[in-house]
């Protein structure tokens, strides 16, 4: 007889009793091999690890029967294996993972779907039972059945509950019942539909938390990525950098970020569009692209855009709002977006090598304004009458008890700066006596300048290096370098780049300073100027903060050279400079030795002639014909020919790195004796920091009539 969904709870009793006694052999097989194995095996599994348990603390025997317990153990899995399907075990496993072991508190709060209710005895006595038992119902609007009595035992009994009521159902099969008009089959499809249901929520429940955890990295990455910005000067990057300290409100340049944020997705619309030949929506892409390009042009900010830009923006959101109904697709797209950073990547990697190479040749040139000052001076010198030509005081040049610098220069302004610095900070100008060597081509307007603009009471004196007579290839290993055939073929032919990006390493080692002698006339003082003692050497892109008196009372303990030392950093260190891989180096010096900076250089002359410190530089420059042990320029041999000669000074005395980096601290800045423009970024050239150019143009009188006329100016 078929369950009839209307029953009542007594009369599905009565009925199940009446069907119990016409059909025992139909119905009792089935509860007694559930009960064997929902029961029984589960107590027999128990026992045996007790005993197994008690047989690892006794001895050999009691192993034996730890076996049969685990024997049983896997008979039941077998039997239970047996009568259950692939699928349905992957449900089992899947629901374990998911829901936690089965009890009637996870029915209560899992029920199997919204029409399936969980009622306990303890709200209804219609059954007859105690109190303390609790009959799981599993109905979809009808009285309990005493199948899902079952149920509840095998759920009380065995802690995998789901395991015994699939049993149930294999069970019941050939008796093709039903509960409250679902048969088996349905209720297998509903269950499994749940269970695909859970994976679905726990797979969604993980992307979110995935997503979640991207969303929060992505977020601290930005973050770190704004501080770091942030300490990177606007004195740098000028106009172009959209993280100016000037930029302080979040929203600020907002219209300028949505633009060009839309003509990257119209970029990438227009690319799946002609993919998908849908022409049409092409060319409107092309369209908007185009005209939201001519409205942005260079503006960097809202304040530079044009009138229609608002127009342009809503015109190209209602036409990516278009392209996305009808083009989108999430990997495509992503694709599309990742080519395009990957090609955006190589294109600021090109353009970095073509900023390095344009920042060198900056370096080397000489602005308009300068070479202008330089030739109206020059002609002005030479029309003067001989006896207009001289400087005052000349007297002071060989006095050993006065105050005596050095400066090798060919830029007028620069030169001035210098000196004009180092005077004005001085405690007793009238002692100060500047000794200014230049080459020919500069010689007349140095004269000029300095006959113009007398530095008060300190006494100046210029030279021409091409009347040093001594200075010759037959005494001077550079200048024979210099006419080799070897070296005019490395600057002027070999090697040289087919392109701006492939130049920019080797470019610094091509500057023309490099070829002049006022570079290399820092290892002959001694000659230039036989009758001192002491003198300090100066480079021309320098500024003189305080009186530098002081440093003719550093006692250098029988060292050569007074210099501040720049190793705080490691690429301040021998190793960056010399070919260590040369035997000739690494016999002879420490890879690890601390290097010194040029710029600011006290030398004691009477040490240095007793030293022969420029036969050893002779010795080594011979030795570097081939470029072999170092490449171009004068710190190499200088740390060479100093090595061990030379005495370190208070870092205040000379502050470096204004010319390249730009968190120099300011406070060490406004303490500094001296500091260096030492880099590309010279004071007097357009791509110099202004942070830091005011301290070099302070010295300068713009007002002047020869800086008007070439149009120099702050």
């Amino acid at each position: 007889m078929r369950l009839k969904r209307g029953s009542s709870g007594s009369g599905l009793h009565r009925h199940i009793n009446s069907n119990n006694r016409g059909r025992c052999s139909g119905f009792n097989v089935p509860v007694v091999v559930l009960l064997v194995v929902c029961v029984f095996a589960p107590l027999l599994f128990f026992v045996g690890r007790g005993i197994h348990s008690a047989a690892d603390a006794a001895g050999n025997d009691a192993s034996t029967t730890g076996q049969m317990g685990n024997w049983k153990e896997q008979l039941a899995v077998q039997h239970l294996k047996s009568l259950l399907s692939k699928e349905l075990i992957e449900s089992m496993t899947s629901n374990a993972h998911d829901m936690g072991p089965w009890s009637l508190d996870s029915l209560r709060k899992n029920p199997f779907s919204s029409s399936w209710k969980v009622v306990g005895v303890g709200m209804s006595n219609k059954n007859n039972f105690t109190s303390d038992e609790t009959v799981l119902d599993v109905k979809k609007e009808t009285p309990p059945l005493k199948k899902d009595i079952i149920f509840t035992i095998a759920g009380i009994l065995f802690d995998k509950s789901f395991i015994c009521m699939i049993i149930i159902h294999r069970l019941l099969i050939p008796q093709q019942l039903e509960l409250g008009g679902f048969s088996y089959y349905k209720i297998q499809r509903g269950f499994l539909f749940m269970m695909q249901q859970l994976r679905t929520k726990r797979r969604e429940k993980r992307a979110t938390q995935l997503v979640q955890q991207d969303d929060e990295t992505t977020v601290k990455l930005e973050n770190a990525a704004i501080e770091r910005s942030k300490a990177v000067d606007s004195a740098v990057l000028g106009k172009y950098n959209i993280w100016r300290r000037d930029n302080e409100n979040e929203n600020s340049d907002s219209t300028v970020r949505l633009m060009r944020d839309q003509i990257i997705m119209a970029r990438v619309y227009s690319s799946l569009a002609m993919t998908k030949k849908k022409l049409d929506l092409y060319h409107e892409l092309l369209a908007r692209l185009k005209e939201s390009q001519r409205s942005l042009g260079d503006a960097t900010t809202d304040a530079d855009l044009q009138h229609s830009a608002p127009e342009r923006i809503k015109s190209m959101g209602q036409v990516l709002t278009k392209a996305k109904a009808e083009l989108y697709d999430c990997n495509l797209v992503t694709r599309r977006l990742r080519a395009m950073l990957q090609s955006a990547d190589e294109q600021v990697r090109g353009l970095k090598k073509q900023s390095t190479f344009l920042s060198q040749l900056a370096a080397k040139t000489m602005p308009n304004g300068i070479h202008c000052l330089s030739m109206r001076l020059t002609i002005d010198y030479y029309l003067l009458p001989p006896e207009k030509r001289k400087f005052p005081r000349s007297e002071n040049l060989e006095n050993p008890n006065l105050y005596h610098y050095s400066l090798f220069s060919d830029n007028v302004l620069a030169a001035s700066v210098v000196v004009n610095s180092a005077v004005v900070n001085a405690k007793e100008p009238e002692k100060h006596v500047f000794h200014l060597v230049t080459d020919k081509l500069n010689f007349g307007a140095m004269n000029m300048w300095f006959l113009l603009n007398p530095p008060g009471k300190a006494t100046i004196h210029v030279e021409n290096v091409d009347e040093f007579k001594w200075l010759n290839s037959s005494y001077c290993p550079v200048l024979r370098q210099m006419d080799s055939a070897a070296m005019k073929e490395y600057y002027f032919k070999a090697d040289h780049p087919t392109t701006l990006s492939a130049g920019s390493s080797n470019l610094k080692y091509r500057n023309p300073k490099y070829l002049s002698m006022l570079n290399h006339l820092r290892f002959y003082l001694p000659q230039v100027y036989p009758k001192l003692d002491k003198i300090l050497f100066l480079d021309d892109d320098i500024v003189v903060q305080k009186d530098l008196t002081g440093l003719w009372s550093v006692d250098l303990r029988g060292k050569v050279n007074g210099a501040v030392e720049t190793c705080g950093q490691s690429f301040h260190r021998f190793d960056k400079y010399l070919n260590f891989s040369n035997p000739n180096i690494a016999k002879n010096f420490d890879p690890n030795a601390c290097g010194w900076a040029y710029g600011m250089n006290m030398f004691d002359l009477n040490e240095w002639k007793k030293k022969d410190i420029t036969g050893i530089y002779h010795k080594w420059q011979n030795m570097n014909e081939d470029r072999v042990l170092w490449k171009l320029g004068t710190l190499p041999p200088g740390l060479i020919t100093f090595y061990g000669l030379t005495h370190p000074l208070e870092k205040s005395w000379h502050v470096l790195g204004l010319g390249y980096n730009p968190s120099v601290d300011r406070a060490e800045i406004e303490n500094a004796a001296v500091v260096h423009y030492n880099g590309n970024m010279k004071p007097w050239l357009e791509i110099a920091m202004t942070k830091y150019r005011g301290y070099w143009t302070k010295y300068i009188n713009f007002s002047h009539p020869y800086l008007r006329n070439c149009h120099l100016s702050e």
